[in-house]
C-alpha cells in the first residue's frame, strides 16, 4: 500500500510540473510578440490554443505587428 502511495505521489507530481512547464512556455510565447516563430507546427499550436481559448485576433496582431516592424527597419 506504501508503494503505491509513493507512486501515485510521484506521478501527480510530475503532472504538476508538466502543466507548470506548459503554462510557463505559454505565457512566455505570450509575452514575446516581437520573437520570430520559425518552427511552424510550434506556431500553429500557439494560435490554435489562443483560438480555442476564445482569443480570437491573436495571430492578426502579430502579423500587422510584424509588417509595421518590417516597414520601419
Amino acid at each position: 500500500m506504501a508503494v503505491s502511495k509513493r507512486l501515485l505521489k510521484a506521478v501527480v507530481m510530475l503532472e504538476l510540473l508538466g502543466v507548470l512547464g506548459a503554462y510557463g512556455l505559454f505565457q512566455q510565447m505570450d509575452k514575446s510578440q516581437g520573437l520570430s516563430r520559425t518552427d511552424a507546427s510550434v506556431s500553429s499550436v500557439y494560435y490554435q490554443s489562443n483560438e480555442w481559448a476564445g482569443q480570437h485576433g491573436v495571430r492578426e496582431r502579430d502579423q500587422e505587428a510584424k509588417l509595421l516592424q518590417n516597414k520601419n527597419v
